[in-house]
């Protein structure tokens, strides 16, 4: 039973986690200026009462905006239509919605290699997909590709490949995750000191971020399968 379990697990559900992480972190790359304008982003500063007013927030009418790595989206109310920046590698974000006593200069795009090294470990992520559920699906294939799926060099290579895209992608999100968490903090901060007096806004990370979290845990699964087999491999199959 545990070996079926086993067998099912690298057949079928490590190539579907792959596949599921792959869209979800091209989801937090594209956001908000390509896809999912309004609802996925890094970094968004919504109108709120809590750091102006005492008690609870209260809901409130004003500007938004939606941050990621490759560019913002806004909007100068609720109701109004959302505009979004052109998506480039450094982008400067639109925050003209913002009111002149916000402290708009505080929230700034990372580095232009950010996206860069996301693109990456994406595409590396997208080769280790390919790979992987080749060489899970090797038996079926017949003929030479199973004999060349079977070689412990493309295998070897696979499981690297794959590794190299986790720890790349994983790093570039945790930098770009403190980047943006001082952004937030330091925003609300001086919002703060400015009392009741200042503009009804707070700014916080966005779910993009959990979507990433997510992508990296499911990721994991089938980099964890590929490395043990490797080494399962090298130990007892290889003299």
């Amino acid at each position: 039973m545990i070996a079926g379990l086993s067998k099912a697990v690298i057949l079928y559900l490590a190539p579907l986690l792959s596949l599921t992480a792959i869209l979800l972190s091209l989801f937090a790359l594209l956001a908000p200026t390509m896809l999912l304008h309004d609802q996925v982003a890094l970094l968004t500063v919504l109108p709120s009462t809590t750091l102006v007013q005492p008690g609870p927030s209260q809901a409130v009418d004003g500007p938004s905006v939606f941050m990621g790595v490759l560019g913002s989206c806004s909007k100068p109310n609720n109701a109004a239509q959302i505009n979004c920046t052109a998506p480039v590698i450094s982008p400067v974000y639109d925050l003209s919605v913002l009111p002149g006593s916000s402290p708009s200069l505080l929230l700034s795009a990372p580095t232009a290699t950010s996206p860069v090294f996301i693109a990456l470990a994406i595409a590396f992520s997208i080769m280790f997909f390919l790979t992987f559920t080749l060489i899970s699906f090797r038996h079926k294939l017949g003929g030479k590709m199973t004999a060349i799926l079977d070689k412990p060099v493309l295998q070897r290579l696979s499981a690297w490949v794959g590794f190299f895209g986790f720890i790349v992608g994983l790093t570039s999100f945790l930098i770009i995750r403190m980047w943006f968490g001082k952004a937030v903090q330091d925003f609300n901060a001086s919002i703060a000191l400015q009392g009741q007096q200042g503009p009804k806004l707070v700014a916080s990370t966005g779910n993009a971020f959990t979507m990433v979290w997510v992508a990296y845990a499911f990721y994991a699964v089938p980099i964890i399968a590929s490395l043990t087999k490797l080494n399962i491999y090298t130990e007892y199959i290889i003299p």
